[in-house]
């Protein structure tokens, strides 16, 4: 028999516990929006994406990261993010589109899956200072975010194809290959200046003034700026088609690309040069 001691099974609770209630959220969210409570559907997505960003900065800083826990992520963001801002918005404007409505809504559902796929199996691979498509939660946040604006609007075609078109395009922003930053490497434990808090206390009093409105704009251009900044790279003329490169290693391609080059006759010339010349016997 081993003496080695029996090891012990089960899965971590406080990083579980928080993708539960993250989860939860987005159950509640799918409830209130077959129930006509836009509004709060909206709210409880938000809750959801909270519970989202605890759980895995709550297991990193306890040492409780785990397979299971990345799995389970998986899973409750896909009822949270990619499920239930497919279903509150097809309740509340795309479903008066008829085959349309519910195509927008299944092509950003499926979205998600794919997203939540593709991060799984590049999630020891990824570059952790980036994402490669845009995180399901700021995609639920820009439908989210939009529903929760016009939650007390009444229907009409044209505000039903613009529901369309932010849901199908915030589906596919999630399976681009853009880089988006993932804030990862923010250090919760360092000093900050205090200008910091001083814009942190004003951004608190920007969202209470008009929450949608904001949550919406900062969605928006979050989701903008990776191709604001592709089209940047590609106006100086950095490589665009490799997404794993990081910011250094692009700066790097650049000084290589503008570093002078010896054209290959100077080189050729000047090594001729060095040679001794050679002369034939003189003719009598």
């Amino acid at each position: 028999m081993s003496d080695q001691p029996a090891r012990k099974r089960g899965i971590y609770l406080l990083p579980n516990l928080l993708t539960t209630a993250g989860m939860f959220g987005g159950f509640y969210a799918i409830l209130a929006g077959f129930s006509g409570n836009f509004e709060m559907a909206a709210i409880a997505i938000f809750v959801a994406m909270v519970f989202d960003g605890l759980d895995g900065r709550v297991a990193r800083m306890t040492n409780t990261e785990s397979d299971f826990g990345v799995q389970y992520d998986s899973l409750s963001d896909m009822v949270s993010f990619g499920v239930a801002p497919a279903i509150v918005c097809y309740s509340w404007m795309l479903q008066g589109l008829g085959k349309l409505g519910w195509a927008a809504a299944f092509i950003y559902a499926s979205c998600a899956a794919l997203r939540l796929a593709r991060f799984n199996t590049q999630v020891k691979d990824n570059d952790q200072r980036h994402f490669i498509g845009i995180p399901s939660p700021i995609a639920a946040a820009v439908v989210a975010a939009f529903i929760w604006s016009g939650a007390e609007l009444e229907p009409s075609t044209p505000l039903a194809l613009l529901a369309a078109l932010v849901t199908v395009g915030a589906g596919l922003l999630m399976v681009s290959n853009l880089r988006y930053p993932s804030f990862k490497e923010v250090d919760l434990h360092g000093k900050v200046p205090f200008m910091v808090m001083f814009a942190i206390a004003i951004g608190f009093a920007l969202v209470s003034m008009d929450p949608p409105k904001f949550f919406l704009l900062f969605a928006l251009g979050y989701c903008a700026a990776a191709p604001l900044l592709w089209l940047h790279r590609k106006w100086r003329g950095s490589p665009t088609d490799d997404i794993h490169l990081s910011d250094e290693q692009i700066d790097e391609v650049i000084s290589e690309q503008a570093s002078p080059i010896a054209p290959a006759d100077q080189t050729d010339s000047s090594a001729a040069s060095e040679q001794p010349l050679a002369y034939g016997p003189k003719a009598d």
